[in-house]
């Protein structure tokens, strides 16, 4: 099984491209798109859009992701391995929010030319590099035969939040389609329980929040904080559009402490 992870949309081919490489080269492949609606460029939300879904496919799985502003420079292609699956893509920051989640065991530079295709564009590495790996991969080729084991992964701010003695130091990763204010603060970071009161610093409000289970535990339009389904800290509006309220965006600084 192969998912694929872009912001290359459906208007072009680019997709397309990529899913009949893998096809000619595994004629078997079961192919999932994750997304292809990432917005263009933006790094943060491919890593997070794989992170919220790679936990949910099986064992095995090999998950290639292209956002990809340095392609054709000295960026490098990478492999991952880790203790339930493969991830395919730039060294950029895009696959280790997910890879890091599964537990990484190897990582390897695609460097072995035999594993791409013979021509290759300094355009679109997504089809000539990227897509016969994954392919290659999902037919039973070792990791180690792509390249050289590396150790200096590229490791962005927004893979995880930073502590200090009285606070969690986090960013807003994503805004769902329901305004829902997504961070990168983990549920294990939190020691606050259930019922207990958080103060919650963005850059233009600071909030004083009950720190609930659900989204209905406040009164209609008004704010929480919660662990959502991906686990990692929100802020929610009960039936409203907490990002549009606050005036919050990605990239937003968050600080959240003991109220």
């Amino acid at each position: 099984m192969i998912t694929l992870t872009s912001d290359f949309g459906l208007k072009d081919p680019y997709v397309a491209e990529m899913k009949g490489v893998i096809l000619k080269i595994n004629p078997k492949a079961t192919l999932i798109d994750i997304s292809h609606e990432v917005e263009k460029f933006n790094i943060r939300m491919a890593a997070f859009t794989l992170a919220s879904a790679a936990p949910w496919f099986p064992h095995g799985a090999v998950h290639l992701a292209v956002v990809d502003p340095g392609v054709g420079t000295q960026r490098r292609a990478i492999l991952i391995q880790t203790h339930k699956s493969f991830f395919v893509g730039p060294d950029n920051g895009i696959l280790i929010l997910a890879a890091r989640n599964q537990g990484l065991k190897h990582v390897y530079e695609i460097t072995n030319h035999k594993f791409m295709l013979p021509k290759i564009s300094s355009t679109f590495h997504g089809r000539d590099i990227f897509a016969p790996a994954a392919a290659y991969l999902d037919t039973g080729t070792q990791p180690r035969e792509f390249g050289p084991e590396i150790k200096d992964l590229t490791k962005p701010e927004f893979v995880s939040a930073k502590k200090t003695s009285t606070s969690l130091i986090g960013e807003v990763m994503q805004i769902d389609g329901f305004g829902n204010i997504i961070t990168n603060i983990n549920e294990t970071d939190m020691v606050q329980k259930p019922g207990e009161k958080v103060n919650v610093d963005l850059p233009n409000i600071s909030l004083k929040l009950k720190f609930g289970k659900t989204y209905a535990e406040t009164k209609l339009k008004e704010p929480i904080a919660l662990i959502g389904s991906y686990g990692f800290v929100e802020i929610a509006l009960n039936q409203g559009n907490a990002a549009e309220k606050f005036h919050s965006k990605a990239g937003d600084k968050i600080v959240v402490t003991a109220a």
